[in-house]
């Protein structure tokens, strides 16, 4: 939700106010199989509108299986099937049965996720954001692994947001068991995604798969439906009759087109994880390969999964 501020390297034909649609002109995804969690609202909605609009197969894992069918009729080339990534098990189950109907997988977009939701408990006492927005991405990824590897040349696209120098995973207590913050609790699952896309590069590369983190910017969707209207009034985000600050807030087709490059833009080959915003890669992300290799090895004990070597 929130934006960054450092400049970018590599800057793209496309920058602020292109869509998703406009990054993919000319692409033809024909034969090739991506998942976008949350592809059913918002952001993931428009990425996967995009992807099947290029004609990519794209298989939307959805903990409402009924509404994201729903909300998918009229879109062609689209698959459902359940998943709760605040379960482990069901991320199991439904990585066995993505494997058993498609062998190879080219584009994995974690994007899923929840924002300054009151203090929630999820699987072993987790805390519901990091629980949801990484750990079961950091799941996912893993029990898909042979598909991303089999695909010869895969990415992985890990929907962040924006990043401060001074953020730092809460060692201590990850799951904030002492005294939650709502909004801290949601820049550590954030930052994870930052550091969980730059560790699973170093480790991909070998294999063909590449990952990167994503700053969509400003972006009103459902991922707000935690806070209230004052909330959002105090934050500036918007007036006291509803209505968007203006200049702040992009469409989910323009959020979405940094997520579609870095799934696909021939402009990254040769890169990897980089943290993205406006179709192009920044300076000034996290490049602690120490912090990354330390939440894979929390992320590993936690899930009790670590197939990617």
């Amino acid at each position: 939700m929130t934006s960054d501020t450092t400049h970018g390297t590599g800057q793209s034909a496309f920058g602020t106010g292109g869509t998703a649609a406009e990054v993919l002109t000319g692409i033809d995804l024909t034969g090739r199989t991506a998942v976008v969690t949350g592809g059913y609202s918002g952001l993931g909605l428009a990425a996967t509108r995009a992807l099947a609009g290029a004609r990519a197969r794209v298989v939307i894992p959805a903990r409402r299986p009924d509404a994201a069918e729903h909300v998918l009729a009229d879109t062609p080339g689209v698959e459902v099937d359940r998943l709760d990534l605040a379960d482990v098990n069901s991320v199991r189950a439904f990585a066995e049965r993505f494997r058993r109907r498609h062998a190879t997988l080219d584009i994995l977009i974690a994007n899923a996720g929840i924002m300054a939701c009151p203090e929630t408990r999820v699987g072993p006492g987790w805390e519901a954001q990091f629980a949801t927005n990484h750990l079961g991405h950091y799941a996912l990824t893993q029990l898909l692994w042979p598909a991303l590897t089999a695909a010869g040349a895969a990415r992985v696209v890990s929907v962040a947001s924006g990043y401060s120098a001074d953020q730092r995973i809460r060692w201590d207590d990850p799951q904030f068991s002492r005294g939650y913050d709502k909004w801290a609790a949601y820049a550590q699952s954030k930052l994870a995604n930052i550091l969980f896309a730059r560790h699973l590069d170093r480790l991909g590369g070998p294999y063909g798969v590449r990952a990167f983190s994503v700053n969509p910017g400003y972006i009103l969707t459902p991922l707000q439906r935690h806070l209230t209207v004052d909330e959002m009034v105090a934050a500036g985000w918007i007036d006291a009759e509803g209505k968007p600050a203006p200049g702040l807030f992009t469409t989910p087709e323009q959020g979405a087109a940094t997520l579609v490059w870095a799934a696909t833009s021939r402009e990254l080959d040769g890169h990897g994880g980089d943290y993205c915003a406006d179709c192009r890669i920044l300076d000034g992300g996290p490049t602690d390969d120490g912090e990354a290799s330390r939440l894979w090895t929390l992320s590993a004990n936690l899930t009790g999964l670590d197939l990617v070597h």
